[in-house]
């Protein structure tokens, strides 16, 4: 609703927009300050990338690509949705979270182009990564 929109638009201008100067100021810091925490957790989103990738590459019918950002992986499900006789990619996320208990994002999500693609986070755990693509594999080869 318009009304809510226009007191939404404000708190994002000033929450946003207009950060304080003491918030400024610790940015300012943690930039110039020791990143070796920062390097530490960019190995380990990239040691969680790899695990993935490979993890859904092993699944027939899904084909991932190594991405070089963020904490997402973008495979493309199509040979699945189609095996498994869904609509389209979204049906088949419902069916993996009903089934296999892991959420995804269809990539329709993000437009028309992103049909027969999940988006899957891996901003978790390795122990976590492994548990859902076991899931994801048992959930697709029940699909025969």
């Amino acid at each position: 609703p318009e009304p809510l929109a226009n007191q939404v638009a404000k708190l994002m201008t000033n929450s946003n927009s207009c950060t304080s100067v003491h918030i400024q100021m610790a940015g300012i810091e943690a930039l110039k300050g020791p990143q070796d925490e920062s390097y530490k957790m960019v190995e380990a989103f990239k040691e969680r990338r790899d695990v993935i990738v490979k993890g859904l590459n092993q699944i027939p019918g899904i084909h991932c690509l190594l991405p070089k950002g963020a904490f997402y992986v973008f495979p493309n499900v199509s040979e699945v949705v189609k095996r498994g006789k869904f609509a389209n990619a979204k049906a088949f996320a419902d069916h993996l979270l009903q089934e296999g208990g892991v959420a995804a994002l269809s990539g329709s999500a993000f437009g028309q182009y992103g049909e027969g693609y999940l988006r899957f986070s891996y901003a978790n755990s390795i122990e976590n990564i492994n548990k859902a693509l076991d899931r994801i594999d048992s959930v697709v080869s029940k699909l025969k």
